[in-house]
């Protein structure tokens, strides 16, 4: 460590160095090349690597790179071989004008050595434009009186190549009344006029129609024309006079538009329509033309747009004054001046941050590019450090200053330095501007990471997509640079029999926590995992956090009903309710739960329809379905009723379910009713023939056991009142609704109601309702053992008439069972 920190004071001991040997050169040598314009991107301009003796490594290891003045950065630098290459399209008319030179500067620096070099660029004109006439129709008016010899200025073609590339020569149409004088001006600038070669006869020809062509001296030639229209008219003798041949004025730059320049005056001596003088520009160049304007009938010279001093100091075009058919032009020369208007800039171009605190003073810390677009004093730029700091600025070459250390430097004492560096140019008033500097001082690695509290809790609510972002885990580190660099990772884990890393994620950069899949909170009520930070340093320093992560729960579940049960299709089962049952009597119970919890698993029953309305009610917190008034005749046995079960989440979620009640007294009508309930496969419709065949064939035994039985007895009876005395006393026999048949038939239908079965419940259920029909459905509370001594004593039975009736009772007893198959079997049927 030592080793490194002593080679990299020894290195900007020699970025000093240098920076004092610049102070009295700035630079070695300057480069210069030559390119055309209008080239491609990428254009090889030179080899910069060659030209300044530097091989590729060099130019790589010293951070190379080109800075161009202007807002443009038409050159690039390519390491990879050294070359300086165009970066955007070059318009030599757009940057220069029609300067006789046209040169781009650009400043190659090498950061590690604090060296600057000038590469200046020679933009050749190509012939990419053609001349341009400022009117392509030109109108001139001719007394049939003028006299051979007459001169007419015409307008001058514009082209704004320079050299050979621009304007050379111009050409007139063959006639036989004109010809064409050209004429080079002191300034260099060619035009023609109009001679009348011979006199006009306004009656012979009115109108005379000329072209003029305008020629440069490209390859290959550009030419441009001109419709001339000469009105013949009468007498016009005198021609317009200005009062100056030269007008020069002088403007602020940035005046604002509106302002009257300066105001031409040309004067007739004719009269009337001859004395009328308008005029026009008749040389302007194309920048001037959009910022001055020229009102014809007063001769005002007005601005329309925007002058600046830093784009054409001085404004130069010919103005020409017609009465309509004689002609004359004066000179116009704007001078802009100069006003201090541009804001200087300042910009770093190398950063030589952190710094070690034990470095030497003169140590390098930045190189700054100052540069100002304004001229002159304007231009003049000075460089300051705002505050008592131990930096100072030192004069690297005339756009450039470095910054460097002037005493030793305490990290202890100070972490970092924020430096203000205010660039003031010399104008009036004085314009500056001021950047801000953030220099960091190097330290060792000795503290860790730590995290803003000891602990974490979070909740997360379930359902939540992978990727959500939860929290961001934020530590610190009192350290420097890569020493206080934190890289954040989760400590694996186990959760379920499954990795914490196939649950959660966090970002290594900033710390946020991801989730990797999602929660669910019937599944996974909370975990911990622990988070580690851990520093850039050598050796690494790290400190861990646990997160308590509490999954919320949302209502994603929809309450399930578990009686009465239904398969998949939604059919339901069958309840029983006698017709002679009292309002409010319970007749089941619809039972649901929700795998959510809280008020996400608050369930409330709602009858949503009935086949015979205000029938039944249910319990809106129970589930329980009771009747609400009495049955009548006209009321069907086959009630089905939808009850809604709805959980208190937001959205709620709700499950329906069909419970169909039967409402009869008899056990035959319940058979027949239940005959109407939708069949179910083909496979149970044959065991539902085969048994109800059995119950069928039990059913007349046991009629025909019964009317066996009667008949003895009857027969028996006969017998007795044969040999008895007609004084025989049968009042000891009592009187009850079983007597004789009617007993028979009282006995069967109190068994019918004992046999309230559902679909849903099996033998458990049949004994569940016995046992509690004295709170659900009122019916007969007589027995099977009831009835049978109230049969024995009706019929005076002896110890052998007792035997028969236990036989009996066993054909009950397999009747009974057989309508609990009936009652499975039925229950399969509806289910389906």
């Amino acid at each position: 460590m030592a080793v490194t920190e002593g080679h990299r004071n020894c290195k900007h001991l020699i970025l000093f160095c240098l920076v004092v040997l610049a102070d009295y050169s700035s630079v070695l040598g300057q480069i210069r090349y030559s390119i055309p314009e209008e080239i491609q991107k990428g254009y090889f301009v030179g080899n910069i690597a060659r030209d300044l003796r530097l091989n590729l490594r060099e130019l790589s290891d010293l951070s190379a790179r080109i800075i161009s003045r202007g807002r443009t950065q038409y050159f690039a630098l390519d390491l990879k071989n050294g070359r300086l290459i165009v970066n955007e399209k070059i318009d030599r008319e757009e940057i220069c004008r029609q300067a006789a030179q046209c040169l781009l500067h650009v400043d190659v620096v090498l950061e590690d050595r604090v060296k600057i070099y000038t590469v200046e660029v020679m933009i050749e004109d190509i012939n990419d434009n053609s001349p341009m006439f400022p009117n392509e129709e030109i109108e001139l008016k001719i007394s049939e009186w003028t006299t051979p010899g007459a001169r007419y200025l015409l307008q001058d073609a514009q082209d704004p190549d320079v050299g050979n590339n621009s304007l050379q020569s111009y050409q007139l149409s063959n006639n036989k009344y004109f010809t064409l004088d050209r004429q080079t001006g002191t300034d260099g600038v060619k035009y023609v006029e109009l001679i009348l070669a011979r006199s006009l006869d306004r009656e012979e020809e009115a109108v005379h129609h000329l072209i003029l062509t305008a020629y440069d001296g490209g390859n290959p030639v550009r030419s441009a024309t001109a419709q001339i229209h000469i009105v013949v008219l009468d007498v016009n003798d005198n021609a317009p006079v200005f009062n100056q041949s030269v007008y020069k004025t002088e403007v602020m730059e940035n005046v604002p538009i509106g302002t009257v320049v300066v105001t031409l005056n040309a004067t007739d001596k004719d009269e009337g329509i001859n004395s009328e003088v308008t005029y026009l520009f008749r040389k302007i160049t194309e920048k001037a033309s959009q910022i001055f304007q020229l009102n014809s009938k007063t001769g005002a010279l007005v601005v329309v747009g925007e002058l600046d001093f830093e784009e054409s100091e001085a404004l130069e075009m010919d103005i020409q004054a017609n009465d309509g058919s004689l002609s004359a032009k004066c000179k116009v020369l704007i001078q802009v001046i100069n006003l201090n208007d541009n804001i200087p800039e300042i910009t770093v171009t190398s950063l030589f941050s952190p710094i070690t605190e034990n470095s030497p003073p003169g140590t390098a810390v930045a190189l700054l590019n100052v540069h100002d677009g304004d001229s002159g004093e304007n231009g003049l730029v000075t460089c300051s450090i705002s505050g008592n700091l131990p930096f100072q600025l030192k004069k690297s070459s005339a756009n450039y200053y470095s910054l460097v250390t002037n005493t030793n430097l305490d990290r202890e004492q100070v972490s970092e330095y924020n430096i203000t560096v205010r660039v003031t140019d010399k104008g009036l008033p004085p314009l500056s501007a001021t950047i801000n500097i953030l220099v960091l001082i190097s330290d060792k690695n000795d503290n860790p990471p730590i995290f803003d509290q000891s602990s974490y809790t979070l909740y997360i609510t379930e359902n939540v997509p992978a990727g959500t972002s939860i929290y961001s885990a934020k530590a610190t580190d009192l350290d420097w640079g890569q020493n206080s660099r934190i890289t954040y990772s989760i400590i694996e884990g186990e959760l379920n029999e499954a990795l914490l890393s196939s649950y959660m994620s966090i970002n290594s950069e900033n710390g946020i926590l991801y989730t990797l899949r999602s929660f669910d909170y019937e599944q996974i009520r909370d975990f911990q995992i622990q988070v580690k930070a851990e520093d850039g340093g050598s050796p690494t320093l790290s400190s861990n956090v646990t997160f308590k992560i509490f999954i919320v729960d949302q209502n994603d579940n929809s309450p399930v009903i578990l009686y009465p049960s239904f398969p998949a299709d939604g059919s339901t089962g069958v309840e029983l309710a006698p017709r002679s049952c009292d309002p409010g009597s319970l007749v089941t119970k619809v039972i649901a739960v929700d795998a959510d919890s809280g008020q996400n698993a608050w369930l409330s029953y709602i009858l949503v329809t009935s086949t015979d309305p205000g029938l039944f009610t249910v319990g809106l917190h129970t589930g329980e379905i009771r009747t609400v008034r009495s049955f009548l005749d006209k009321h069907s046995v086959k009630q089905t009723l939808v009850v809604l079960v709805k959980d208190n989440g937001h959205p709620p979620l709700s499950s329906t379910v069909t419970v169909t009640v039967m409402v009869t007294d008899s056990f035959h009508d319940l058979l027949s009713d239940m005959s109407n309930i939708s069949s179910p496969s083909d496979t149970e419709s044959n065991l539902t023939l085969y048994l109800v065949i059995a119950i069928a064939t039990i059913s007349c035994l046991f009629f025909i056991f019964i009317i066996g039985l009667l008949a003895i007895k009857l027969h028996k009876w006969k017998e007795s009142q044969l040999f008895e005395s007609s004084s025989a006393n049968f009042s000891a026999v009592p009187t009850t609704q079983y007597v004789g048949v009617d007993g028979v038939k009282a006995f069967l239908q109190t068994y019918s109601q004992d046999l309230c079965l559902t679909t849903d419940s099996g033998k458990n259920q049949f004994n569940h309702l016995n046992s509690s029909r004295s709170n659900t459905l009122p019916v007969n509370q007589a027995s099977e053992k009831q009835a049978s001594v109230l049969i024995t004593d009706a019929f005076n039975v002896t110890d052998q008439d007792q035997c028969l009736f236990q036989v009996c009772y066993l054909f009950l007893n397999l009747f009974k069972d057989m309508i609990y198959e009936f009652n499975a079997l039925a229950r399969g049927i509806f289910n389906n």
